[in-house]
């Protein structure tokens, strides 16, 4: 049983960079232009658009990537693959950042 539950901590300890991978300030920064149509406080201005206040920070990123590989091809996929091209990978990590932190 100690040794399932030191094995649980090294796993943890392991994974927990990938849990604040992003700077806030920096996501911040770059929000401006989501703000259009996820508004200013990460609550959607338009109906059927995702609110990101809040938002798991890997399904962000997840998202974000999927849209600039053109691997999501919903209508809102028209309007997020040019937005998401122009993000880098740290880009994506720190907006994500910046939205899962609020509340």
């Amino acid at each position: 049983m100690k040794y399932i539950i030191s094995l649980g901590l090294v796993a943890m300890m392991a994974a927990a960079p990938s849990f604040a991978a992003g700077d806030a300030e920096a996501g911040k920064a770059k929000a401006a232009i989501c703000a259009a149509c996820h508004g200013a406080n990460g609550i959607a201005v338009i109906p059927g658009y995702p609110n990101l206040a809040g938002q798991n920070s890997q399904y962000i990123v997840s998202a974000l990537k999927a849209y600039k590989n053109g691997e999501r091809t919903s209508a809102q996929a028209a309007i997020m693959k040019p937005q998401a091209t122009m993000l880098s990978d740290a880009d994506m990590e720190n907006l994500a950042a910046y939205y899962a932190q609020m509340k």
